[in-house]
């Protein structure tokens, strides 16, 4: 009995393992002024903040929280450049906390549009989550839909885009990572 209680407690391990690392092939459009979700999950916030790291200003903020069930690999938003990426090791808040974002172990990356703005995503990871694999450099050119890097075992991913940005999505509304257009730069 009790090998039979070891052998489905493995393979319930393996199959929560494949799905946390699951791939699924997204097709990639070229995105002009365009911004896809980042990430699969669902809207947590939609707010005006003060973005202190790069852009010292206002802006405004759209947080994707990915549940365990979620797609993990993240995605490029939008076709440009990467001109800032930058490391921080944090803590392991909850992912939904408001202080996740500031205090988490956390990845930032800036994009630059061939029209010259720039939108902020930045990987959060979570109170389970407690790695963070970036895949770009600064400098690269990048395309909507290309892996921007993977947060082991979920969390939150945030996109700060400029007040201007006319908002797609809604509190609460689900998403997935290069299909759900959830702003456009103008």
């Amino acid at each position: 009995m009790l090998v039979i209680f070891l052998i489905l407690a493995c393979m319930v391990l393996i199959l929560c393992v494949l799905l946390f690392f699951r791939h699924p092939e997204r097709k990639i459009e070229p995105s002009g002024t365009v911004v896809s979700s980042p990430a699969d999950g669902r809207i947590l916030l939609n707010e005006v903040v003060f973005e202190k790291e790069y852009f010292k200003r206002e802006m405004r903020k759209i947080s994707v929280f990915m549940s365990i069930y979620d797609v993990h690999l993240n995605r490029v938003p939008i076709d440009g450049e990467v001109v800032y990426q930058k490391y921080h090791p944090g803590k392991y808040l909850l992912a939904f906390n408001p202080k996740s974002s500031e205090l988490n172990e956390r990845n930032t990356i800036v994009i630059k549009t061939i029209h010259g703005e720039e939108l902020l995503v930045r990987q959060i990871a979570g109170g389970i989550a407690r790695r963070i694999r970036p895949y770009l450099e600064l400098g690269q050119a990048v395309n909507r839909g290309e892996e921007l890097g993977f947060i082991r075992f979920g969390s939150r991913v945030d996109i700060f885009l400029p007040i201007s940005a006319e908002i797609n999505v809604e509190l609460g509304q689900k998403v997935k990572g290069n299909k759900s257009l959830i702003a456009n730069m103008k």
